[in-house]
């Protein structure tokens, strides 16, 4: 049963030769009437119809043989070779099939002027045989361009799959990196605190539990709600403070509006775990840190500052950066490209600031995206 696609192909095929047959009419009309030869619209269009959905009926077959026979960089000259004896041989059928119509047609206008078949096939193919190959080879050129093209947008749909499969390995790798990075802290800081502090070990044993237990949820999601990761950064810093009681405040500017916004997951620990590690542990007093989010002009804008002793001068030149902030930014680069920023810039009165921006998106504007890209179900192959 033919499907809706393919009658539309083939309706598209017969209308094709259709409009060539028109022309062609047209063409003949006036050709005969300007050089004194008298005809009717009716014999002009019977003439021209007849010869042109012949390969209208002919055409099916020269498409199947035209993918059986893809004329391509390896073999072209093979390929060639094969259409031009499939030509000569569907110009023959043709010449016959048309020479069969135009009996028929004397018969039924000038039965006083009747033909012969040997007659009639000898004139066409004496005036039509260049003009079968042509129309032949052009069917063949159609049918190769339009198979390039499908086959073209089958390897970018494929290029398109592969390169996001290798983005999504590439963001795993980053978060695999980061998971032992703060594991091993983490353990280093209870391991500390084992014999001066059993009860603050033991409480941030607990808070490593969560912490873990979190980490086991989101795993495989590349992109989270502000407010989980909210969530899981608390977990963090409920063990940080245990680990430095007065000597770590934390204060936060979230905005309301910026709680469904997603961002990737495990985000915002490792740059305030940097700005623990790098910041607040090398002060001899108290440290701060502020987190801030919100969302401006279509993007998410976040910032982690702290009142450290900043990045050194030569920092960019150095490479300095930890393997947070390292991973931290190429996770950004591989999930955003050029639509998101990521600076570092030394605080005027001594600390360093992290800001990021990256598109204001929720999960109801990837819900319909989703759906947006799959399309109609009427439109599916």
């Amino acid at each position: 049963m033919l499907t809706a696609q393919r009658w539309l192909k083939w309706f598209a095929v017969f209308g094709s030769f259709t409009l060539v047959g028109l022309m062609f009419a047209g063409q003949w009309y006036v050709g005969y009437t300007a050089n004194g030869y008298p005809v009717t619209w009716t014999q002009v269009l019977t003439w021209a119809l007849t010869e042109w959905e012949i390969w209208a009926l002919l055409s099916p077959f020269i498409l199947v043989l035209a993918r059986r026979f893809y004329i391509d960089r390896q073999n072209w000259r093979k390929t060639v070779a094969v259409h031009l004896l499939l030509g000569i041989g569907f110009s023959f059928i043709q010449l016959v099939m048309h020479a069969a119509a135009e009996q028929w047609m004397t018969w039924a206008w000038e039965p006083g002027e009747q033909m012969t078949f040997s007659s009639s096939f000898y004139h066409l193919l004496t005036k039509k045989l260049h003009l079968n190959l042509l129309t032949y080879f052009v069917i063949i050129g159609v049918s190769s361009a339009i198979e390039y093209y499908r086959r073209y947008q089958e390897r970018e749909r494929l290029t398109a799959q592969l390169e996001a499969q290798l983005s999504r390995a590439q963001l795993q790798a980053l978060k695999m990196q980061l998971h032992p990075h703060f594991l091993f802290n983490t353990l280093n800081t209870i391991s500390a605190l084992i014999h001066r502090d059993p009860r603050a070990a033991d409480q941030m044993v607990a808070r490593l539990g969560d912490l873990l237990r979190l980490t086991l949820d989101h795993h495989g999601i590349e992109e989270v709600p502000l407010k989980e990761e909210l969530e899981f950064l608390e977990k963090y810093l409920e063990i940080e403070q245990t680990r430095f009681h007065d000597r770590l405040s934390v204060r936060m500017e979230i905005d309301p509006a910026s709680l469904d916004a997603l961002l990737p997951s495990l985000l915002l620990q490792p740059l305030v775990e940097n700005a623990i590690r790098h910041g607040i542990s090398a002060r001899p007093g108290a440290g701060q840190i502020e987190i801030s989010a919100r969302r401006e002009n279509g993007t998410l804008q976040l910032a982690v500052r702290d009142n450290g002793t900043g990045l050194p001068a030569d920092w960019e030149t150095c490479g300095q950066l930890g393997v947070g902030l390292a991973n931290t930014r190429a996770r950004l680069a591989q999930l955003y490209g050029a639509r998101h920023t990521f600076e570092l810039a030394n605080m005027p009165g001594g600390g360093l600031e992290v800001a990021i921006a990256i598109p204001f998106s929720t999960s109801d504007d990837a819900a319909h995206a989703s759906d947006a890209a799959r399309g109609p179900l009427f439109g599916e192959r």
